[in-house]
């Protein structure tokens, strides 16, 4: 399984932090957004990784990241031309994908479970098709709710009215190689951007989106609030490492 991390966008919930910043350089904890997600693909021993950044910031990422060996990683990039959508900075990950599975991370995404277990558990499943992980929220109507029965989703709603459940999409994906072919038959949403929920919708159809819940904490980072939050939470953990004596093992950045 190769890995894809999605760190694009404008930002413009954080602005003015990101006038002249990729939200995913700005820090959280002690190191920058964007390699939270790269340790979390390293740890699952996922070790193959895209990232697809904006080109007006793609430069910033290779100075950081560079070819990834000092994450213990091989890295690879890809620029989004334009502000299209989760699903078409997805679309450009096909040629790396080469016809395998993938995992995907939007980067602002910053949680406390490993990925190893979700990962095996997609990799057992007998038509593959796809996965997603959710987490039980307080405020469902701010997410795209799933639907849920056993272990499939029957529909995803974006930020509703009423909730058909207390369980949030997170940017944590899994997808076998169909997921390319379905980006290429949804159409732009209203807002000019072609969506993952359509795509993860389009798993639905298929009968072949199934889900797993995260049994840590879990945030976005892509407001001032949710930033401070994921800054408190990975702090406390940086702390708890620290304090048992592990924290030398995570790779430093330069």
């Amino acid at each position: 399984m190769k890995g894809v991390i999605l760190a694009g966008g404008t930002g413009s919930r954080l602005y003015p932090l990101t006038k002249a910043v990729n939200k995913h350089l700005l820090p959280v904890g002690t190191k920058p957004m964007v390699c939270h997600g790269i340790e979390k693909f390293r740890e699952a021993g996922i070790a193959d990784v895209l990232l697809v950044s904006s080109r007006h910031h793609l430069g910033d990422m290779v100075r950081l990241l560079e070819d990834g060996s000092e994450f213990g990683i091989r890295l690879s990039y890809r620029a989004q031309e334009e502000a299209g959508g989760i699903a078409q900075a997805l679309a450009l990950a096909e040629s790396f994908a080469a016809g395998g599975p993938i995992a995907v991370l939007l980067g602002d995404n910053i949680f406390a479970d490993g990925l190893s277990r979700y990962a095996e558990r997609f990799l057992r499943q007998g038509a593959r098709g796809a996965k997603v992980l959710l987490k039980e929220v307080p405020d469902p109507h701010r997410y795209g709710v799933a639907e849920l029965s056993g272990p499939f989703i029957l529909s995803i709603e974006e930020k509703p009215a009423k909730p058909k459940s207390a369980y949030a999409v997170t940017g944590i994906y899994f997808y076998d190689h169909q997921v390319f072919d379905l980006i290429r038959t949804i159409r732009p949403s209203p807002r000019g951007e072609l969506e993952i929920t359509d795509v993860n919708n389009a798993y639905i159809e298929r009968g072949q989106l199934t889900y797993d819940i995260l049994e840590g904490w879990w945030t976005d980072a892509g407001t001032h609030e949710s930033l401070a939050l994921a800054n408190d939470l990975v702090r406390g953990m940086e702390t708890r490492r620290s304090a048992r004596g592990t924290s030398g093992k995570l790779a430093a950045v330069r």
